[in-house]
Order: C-alpha cells, then structure tokens, then sequence
C-alpha cells in the first residue's frame, strides 16, 4: 500500500463525536477527559464538552485545561443533562455520537466495543448495559428503579434492552436530525429510547464496565428523577412526537 492510498484510507474513517455534559465536577473533569483523550476507540474522535453553569471551580479547570481534540463550550445558563446533550447535537461533526458523562462512573475503554455494532451494521444504536457487564458500588435502590424503569419501557415500546438509565448511548448520527426531543433532565434517557423505538431504529447492546459514586461524592440523580422518567415513558407512549 502507498503513502497516498493509506491517508486515503484514513480519511475514510468514521467519526466519534463524544459530548460531555459537565455541571459541578471539579474533583473528576481533568481526570475524566484524560482517559477520554487517551481512549482509543478505533476512529478519529471529536470530543464536545460543554459546562452547564457548574458553580465548584469546574470551569476553572476546563478554561486552563490544554487537551488536544477537546472543545469546551460554557452554557450560559443551566439547562439540564439532556438540555446540554441536545446543545451539543447541532455541533457534533461525527458519523457517531455517544454520551459521557464526566463523573468517571464509566470507562472510555468501552468505547470500542459500543462502536463494533453499529460500524458492523447490525444496529442504528447501542446501549452500554451495567446489568450485563460489571456493577460496582450501586446502591440497591438505584438498581431496583433503574429494572423497574427498564422493564416499563420494554413493556410499553418493545425495546430489548436491559439498562434504560445507562449513560453510555451510541448511535448514528443521522438518527437525530429531525429528532424532536423536549426533556431536558434525567428523563431525556426516558423520551429518547421511546422516540428512536418509535422510528424502529435498530437496538443492541453491549457490556460495559461501571464504578458508582455516593451522593456525598456528586451522584446526581434523585428518586423524583425516576418518577419524571416514568411519567416520560407514558407521554411518549400517548402523545406522538412533534411534527411526526
């Protein structure tokens, strides 16, 4: 193979986009998007963070950090996780896109193997299953809400999924560009699995690998996070995404 047909061959990579939404993660962020940086994923990589008004010293640390690859955007106002990910949709340049969140619950490791479905054709979007990897340090109480969340949305949309709340969703990009998605909290997870399932976008998923944190330590999602994803499912499952 010559010089010229191996940059050709590059240049025909597929592309990640990684978008990261940030609010009050000081004690991890640096950390995070070193091993996001350092991850290889198989592909080039686009990695979009943006701050959703953290309050800590986070955005001290984004505005002297000097990664290569990394964009960091500072949010005007907090607008939610799922606020922040739809932000980030228009600016994502990649054939695929997937969620991180900047926490180090999850490993950038696992990007490869997400990825391996989707570039193999055999899904349009790959969830990053907890339940079918390793769980460490999840509290049973999260557990239980995130089955019984898990188990509704297969009940009401027939997706064949086993970890509805994991943050590692992977997918192509062309799936979102007249996707109409209004939730902007935790119960985004609930609209956009209901909404891809309405459009019969093709599901599989994978194993990945999960290291909890405590609420002292910064987890944010809270019992009426679960109520709201709930109340979601059943939204979506009666009232027709607009403009469809």
């Amino acid at each position: 193979m010559t010089a010229s047909s191996a940059a050709s061959g590059l240049s025909q990579l597929p592309t990640l986009s990684i978008l990261i939404p940030v609010w009050n993660e000081r004690p991890t962020i640096q950390a995070l998007l070193e091993r996001v940086v350092a991850a290889d994923a198989g592909v080039p990589k686009q990695i979009l963070v943006a701050d959703d008004g953290s309050t800590d010293g986070t955005r001290d640390i984004l505005s002297s950090l000097t990664l290569p690859d990394v964009e960091v955007i500072f949010m005007s106002a907090n607008v939610g996780r799922g606020g922040v990910l739809k932000y980030l949709w228009p600016r994502a340049v990649g054939d695929f896109i997937v969620h991180q969140d900047a926490d180090l619950e999850y490993d950038p490791r696992d990007y490869k193997a997400l990825l391996e479905p989707l570039s193999s054709d055999r899904a349009d979007v790959v969830y990053g299953s907890r339940f079918k990897g390793s769980i460490e340090r999840m509290r049973w109480l999260n557990r239980l809400g995130n089955l019984t969340m898990t188990a509704t949305c297969r009940i009401l949309y027939g997706v064949a999924v086993s970890d509805l709340m994991t943050c590692y969703k992977m997918y192509r990009s062309s799936l979102i560009r007249d996707l109409r998605i209004d939730a902007n909290g935790f119960d985004f997870e609930a609209e956009f699995t209901a909404r891809l399932a309405q459009r019969r976008a093709r599901f599989a998923e994978v194993p990945v690998s999960f290291y909890g944190r405590t609420f002292e330590e910064g987890k944010k999602i809270r019992a009426f996070d679960a109520v709201r994803v709930m109340r979601e499912l059943v939204r979506c499952r009666v009232v027709a995404e607009a403009g469809q």
